[in-house]
């Protein structure tokens, strides 16, 4: 029987985030990729949203390879907790390559690690497949797509890209290469949906330092830019300009300052001479002359601007001398914690500029025009969209269909979906275990479940009731009334009278108790926190975590 190509995304379908996709011929599996997703509000206390990587643990034995098309968090983020269950090596470019490393060093995990180091052009083999790096712009540099040759056929992952005819370096994306694999045949295309809904073009990198450069002009403030960390082109720009202006630059924010060194080590960035500057000496020069590029672009809480905004930044203290430049657009979900740093900066009566018409940020993902244009260079015989929420992998599947792709070859997977590849048929009928594992205190506390999760969130919204019940240790009789402790859940203008009514009902539930010889302080427990719930959610329609807890005197 002939084998069938399966491709298993384990994450980033449905989603923006934690993209993780295997590909298994026979007995071998690559992976595609080791992504972390972003926490969304009701999350409480959640530091990192892994892939479920279970099917990958009960096939350890199978992997060859994990491959990383580039160094952004939600493609490298889960490295260090896969690597911990999977011994497997790692291959990907040289920028990656040191990102993962300074990632997999604060993890302990480095000295262990195989890490592969390869650039755009490449081939290596894994097993039975055959891959081939192809550059692409990004907005990070090293990003490169992915020509994985199988025994079925070529399949290709463009991981995120754009096409940039004028990018910062590195030169414009081997789009040359893709329409020789579209003359020789693809069989399956894997793209980046994250901006569909876009029409036209992204613009090029360069139109935001045309941006910087009026900013600059005739400005007397301090000037503090916050854009993403690993935005290597839109430092080199920043810098770039402060120099052109005569201003000292200075970085704020440990994972700018690790990308700032190991871009500059591995030549991906020209940093002029005398312009960078230690950040305690900011505060020694004229205003005019300095430049502050900052991490917290998504209102990350302790990020360095959301420690400026509320005055807990030891260095650096905003007030009206400053123009803070917003120089990134919200992933989805962040808007409101990015809209409560920029209102508090405006309390500390600094300029903000952050509205997205200043051309103060371009995308790194293709618009429409773009994709359209790989689609026709490549013609897939299948397709599927990747990376992207529902609806836009739903649109992102039309448009393959509108550039020639058959309907019955073009497929909207889930994260989990088996879709296993033939020599005439596409098809998904089998899934295996996907989701999200949520990591507490960045992976040092562990996982935590649903039940934990479930406690907090209900914590959060209804508060909770701590019933304290003092019994006797000689007759299991209850000695005076409960003590009721709340928190989160306060009813101001019937405070007494509703704590009265808790300690009528804790009693009764211990009197039915004791009315049927029932002394196990469990059934006890219970009994109350059944009883209480009912009669909390009747007269006030919340559901309070409750906690009987019973002294024994």
């Amino acid at each position: 029987m002939a084998q069938k190509l399966k491709i298993i995304p384990l994450g980033g379908l449905g989603e923006i985030g934690k993209n993780m996709t295997l590909l298994e011929y026979g007995s071998d599996i690559i992976v595609i990729d080791c992504g972390m997703g972003f926490p969304d509000e009701d999350m409480y206390g959640i530091d990192v949203v892994l892939p479920d990587i279970t099917y990958l643990k009960n096939n350890a034995s199978r992997v060859r390879g994990i491959i990383l098309t580039h160094g952004h968090e939600d493609h490298i983020g889960a490295v260090p907790y896969v690597l911990r269950e999977i011994d497997a090596p790692i291959y990907t470019t040289p920028l990656t390559a040191a990102l993962v490393e300074l990632k997999l060093e604060e993890h302990d995990l480095l000295q262990n690690a195989q890490i592969f180091t390869l650039k755009a052009g490449a081939s290596f083999r894994l097993g039975a497949f055959s891959i081939e790096f192809i550059h692409v712009n990004h907005s990070i540099p090293d990003s490169v797509a992915l020509a994985i040759k199988t025994p079925l056929g070529t399949v290709i992952h463009t991981g995120d890209f754009k096409i940039d005819v004028t990018p910062i370096s590195g030169g414009m994306i081997d789009l040359t290469r893709f329409g020789e694999l579209g003359n020789e045949g693809v069989l399956a295309l894997m793209m980046d949906s994250t901006n569909v809904e876009k029409p036209g073009h992204s613009d090029s990198e360069r139109k935001v330092g045309l941006s910087f450069d009026k900013l600059f002009m005739g400005c007397k403030k301090r000037i503090i830019i916050t854009t993403f960390a690993s935005n290597v082109h839109r430092l080199q720009q920043i810098i770039n300009v402060a120099a052109k202006y005569k201003r000292k630059v200075a970085i704020t924010g440990r994972s700018m300052e690790n990308v700032l060194l190991v871009s500059k080590v591995l030549g991906y960035m020209d940093i002029p001479e005398n312009v960078m500057v230690d950040l305690d000496q900011v505060n020694k020069l004229p205003r005019d002359q300095v430049v502050i590029i900052s991490t917290g672009s998504q209102g990350e809480g302790m990020s360095a601007l959301y420690r400026m905004a509320y005055s807990e930044h030891k260095q650096i203290h905003v007030d009206a001398g400053d123009r803070i430049i917003i120089s990134a657009s919200a992933i989805p979900g962040n808007e409101n914690t990015i809209s409560r740093v920029i209102d508090e900066l405006f309390h500390k009566g600094a300029e903000v500029i952050y509205d997205r018409h200043t051309d103060l940020h371009v995308s790194g993902h293709a618009s429409q025009e773009e994709q359209k244009m790989m689609l026709a260079l490549i013609r897939p015989k299948y397709f599927i969209p990747v990376h992207g929420e529902y609806r836009m992998l739903v649109k992102h599947a039309e448009i393959g269909k509108e550039m020639g792709v058959a309907p019955k070859n073009v497929l909207i997977a889930e994260n989990g979906s088996v879709i296993e590849i033939g020599k005439k048929t596409i098809k998904w009928e089998e899934s295996v275990p996907s989701g999200a594992v949520l990591m507490d205190g960045s992976g040092g506390l562990g996982e935590v479940g649903s039940v934990v999760m479930r406690d907090r969130r209900k914590l959060a919204e209804d508060g909770m009731i701590v019933v304290v019940m003092p019994f006797s240790a000689y007759d299991h009789k209850i000695l005076s009334d409960p003590e009721i402790v709340t928190r989160g859940f306060v009813y101001v203008k019937e405070a007494e009278q509703m704590m009265e009514e808790l300690k009528r009902v804790t009693l009764e539930s211990v009197g039915a108790c004791q009315a049927q010889h029932i002394h196990d302080w469990t059934t006890i427990k219970s009994r109350v926190k059944s009883n209480l719930s009912g009669y909390l959610y009747k007269t006030t329609r919340r559901s309070p975590m409750i906690l009987p807890v019973i002294t024994e005197i």
